[in-house]
């Protein structure tokens, strides 16, 4: 079996923010018992931010400014790896560290040779540990996270299992801190919105995820035909528990029988939304029903400001957004061409507002 195993910050640090060698350690007792039992294991871990925190004092609290976030997670990075290395040299393994940004998924030739630099580390016998690459990031800093760099993993392995290993048991009924009464939910056949919105949005002061990021990690993986396990780091076997698929692990989200290309789970799930073209229900057919391009005929209204490549919601003209994808013309000429048909448009000039293969309908 093919595994994932993403670690968040929560689970990798101590009470102050700095780097618990503990319980790296103990993730790499697990990984090595995993890969004793002929499993391949990829890790994909957090923590390069906070591993550099103590660089600026021992009392120093997180900074919130774009370029020093990304100047400490640059000091922390090869901190962050000496302490894997120790721990997997202590097992017996190796480690290869992998820095990716959610972009590497979207162009063709970047997401090859990301996927042939995993498998061929796979192949050598070494472990995998991929971290976004904090340093250069810009958007995925401050929208992104681990888990969903974990989920585009697994679909460009084509693993068969995403452990989402967190500080907490799984998805639970209710907040604990509110709720004493609440339990675990073991299985999800459906991430929902009612899921959605039972996940809340909060993480921790040292992380960026919280579970409303690991259902939403969960969600691309399952449409990406991949089981997965959101459970508690601490807890003794997760791992082979998760591989077992042993009850009550943790909360295990079911693959669902639709997947989706990488490309597109990236454009679904990863990547920010700038804005939203309103369409009429002539082209809302043409888009899930056969599969058409988005072209300035069928628009009937704008909300936002976007340039061309970001990415747009389409929506019908009573709000239901159906639809996702990649702009191939700015706000403002989609705008100024709403409603005209292809012969009416600019000579020379794309007609496509979202081109089919930019265009992701969504659940």
């Amino acid at each position: 079996m093919r595994v994932i195993a993403k670690v968040g910050t929560s689970s990798l640090t101590d009470e102050r923010g700095r780097i618990d060698r503990a319980a790296i350690e103990k993730i790499t007792i697990e990984v090595a018992g995993l890969r004793a039992d002929g499993h391949e294991v990829v890790v994909v871990s957090s923590g390069a931010i906070s591993a550099g925190l103590p660089s600026l004092g021992a009392d120093a609290a997180r900074p919130t400014d774009m370029p020093t976030l990304q100047a400490i997670a640059a000091v922390g990075q090869h901190r962050l790896m000496a302490t894997w290395d120790a721990a997997f040299a202590a097992v017996g393994l190796a480690p290869g560290q992998v820095l990716l940004a959610p972009l590497d998924f979207a162009h063709r030739q970047q997401y090859l040779h990301a996927r042939q630099t995993l498998e061929r580390l796979l192949e050598l016998g070494f472990v995998p540990v991929v971290n976004e690459n904090d340093a250069v990031a810009d958007d995925e800093i401050r929208f992104g996270d681990n888990d969903r760099i974990a989920a585009l993993v697994a679909n460009l392995l084509r693993a068969d299992l995403l452990v989402l290993l967190t500080d907490a048991a799984g998805l639970l009924t209710a907040d604990p801190r509110v709720d004493t009464d609440a339990s675990l939910i073991e299985e999800v056949r459906e991430v929902d919105a009612r899921l959605e919105e039972l996940a809340g949005a909060a993480g921790t002061e040292r992380g960026s995820g919280g579970m409303a990021s690991k259902l939403a990690a969960a969600k691309m993986a399952a449409w990406s035909g991949v089981r997965v396990v959101i459970a508690a780091a601490g807890r003794a076997g997760v791992l082979a528990g998760a591989v077992a698929d042993e009850p009550g692990v943790g909360t295990v989200v079911r693959p669902h029988e639709r997947r989706l290309s990488a490309r597109k789970l990236w454009i679904a799930f990863a990547v920010a939304t700038a804005g939203t073209v309103v369409v009429d229900e002539g082209a809302r057919a043409a888009l899930v029903e056969r599969g058409r391009s988005l072209l300035p005929a069928g628009v009937v209204g704008v909300h936002g400001v976007w340039d061309a490549g970001d990415a747009v919601e389409v929506a019908t003209v009573g709000g239901g957004v159906f639809a996702k994808g990649l702009a191939r013309q700015p706000a403002s000429l989609v705008s100024r061409w709403a409603g005209m048909r292809t012969g009416e448009l600019p000579e020379d000039v794309e007609p496509e507002v979202v081109h089919r293969d930019d265009l992701v309908v969504l659940p």
